[in-house]
């Protein structure tokens, strides 16, 4: 067996490093380019938070308007670090992960010229093989000759392969340690200064006094009470000057005992006196520019109109009394 043969395993060997290279790295660059694409998209959730914070903000009062106020400020800096936070995501760890596809393709180029010609120089060793079967003397040395020459390329293609894939597994090595310790350290650089901005945010927001917000708002809600308690006042001043309280809702049992031909019955006259006394003591209370002559003269109209009333009853009280006295 020809000791080229057992190189072939080393061969294998690289093929499934080259293979697991490409698998490996590319889910890598895919989900960090995924995890750099949530956090742009964190980014522009928090600017529209800032947003909607301002206009929360204008619509209260003074306390928790300055601290909401302060709270958008400071979330909206915080949107900054996290601009450059998927900037040096996409510089120092995205990129290099995405360049190693171009890496390993030239690498499993060089290895698929090598395998080639490592097939070459396997064709020519068997016919060696076969010529030192035939024994023939001239073409046995033409035959060791080529032979030593396929020997001498092969072990120096397979130095130059060895020494390609060392290189490549050492570039390897040091570009995912580096691309992880800078991935650690953008990550540590955001949450530093997001751990800064949120403790001074914290204390501004602890230190909002909302009692003075609550005795802001009650106070505009006792304008509209004091509002209200002088109208009812007023009205029940008007009320009391008026006499409302010494006017009965209905009438008294004696006026209710009256016989019916009572020729004087003043019940309900009183009643529409009192009520009509009433009505022009709140027209006084309503307009105090009113013209004394004028109310005498309605006064005049009323009394006659009452007496006229009077003079009526009493006729129908008497017509009344004539037909019950008739047989």
């Amino acid at each position: 067996m020809n000791p080229l043969i057992f190189r072939e395993p080393k061969i294998r060997l690289m093929e499934a490093v080259v293979n697991q290279a490409e698998t490996q790295l590319g889910q890598l660059c895919s989900l960090l380019a995924a995890y750099t694409r949530r956090t742009a998209k964190l980014r522009d959730k928090a600017d529209l938070l800032v947003h909607q914070l301002g206009e929360f903000a204008n619509t209260e009062d003074h306390e928790l308007r300055t601290g909401m106020r302060i709270l958008a400020e400071d979330l909206a800096m915080l949107q900054d670090y996290r601009q450059a936070q998927v900037e040096r995501l996409e510089t120092r760890v995205v990129n290099p992960l995405k360049a190693y596809g171009d890496i390993v393709k030239n690498k499993r180029a060089d290895l698929k010229k090598f395998t080639a010609d490592h097939n070459r120089d396997l064709k020519v060793l068997q016919k060696l093989d076969r010529t030192r079967m035939k024994n023939p003397s001239d073409r046995q040395s033409i035959a060791e000759a080529n032979a030593l020459i396929a020997t001498t390329n092969v072990n120096r293609n397979i130095r130059q392969l060895e020494e390609t894939f060392s290189n490549f597994q050492l570039q390897k090595l040091q570009d995912i340690k580096r691309i992880f310790m800078d991935f650690i350290t953008i990550e540590m650089l955001f949450h530093a200064k997001a751990l800064e901005v949120y403790s001074n945010t914290f204390q501004l927001l602890k230190d909002i006094d909302v009692d003075k917000d609550l005795e802001t708002f009650r106070a505009k809600i006792q304008v509209h009470d004091d509002i209200l308690d002088s109208h009812t006042m007023q009205a029940s001043i008007l009320m009391t000057s008026s006499g409302l309280s010494t006017v009965p809702r209905y009438p008294s049992p004696s006026s209710l005992r009256q016989p019916l031909d009572y020729p004087k019955q003043t019940t309900p006259i009183s009643i529409r006196q009192s009520q009509r006394r009433l009505h022009r003591q709140e027209e006084v209370y309503e307009d105090d520019d009113e013209d004394d002559d004028d109310e005498e003269e309605e006064e005049e109209k009323e009394l006659q109109q009452e007496e006229e009333e009077k003079t009526k009853e009493s006729y129908a009280v008497r017509y009344t009394r004539m037909k019950r006295q008739k047989p």
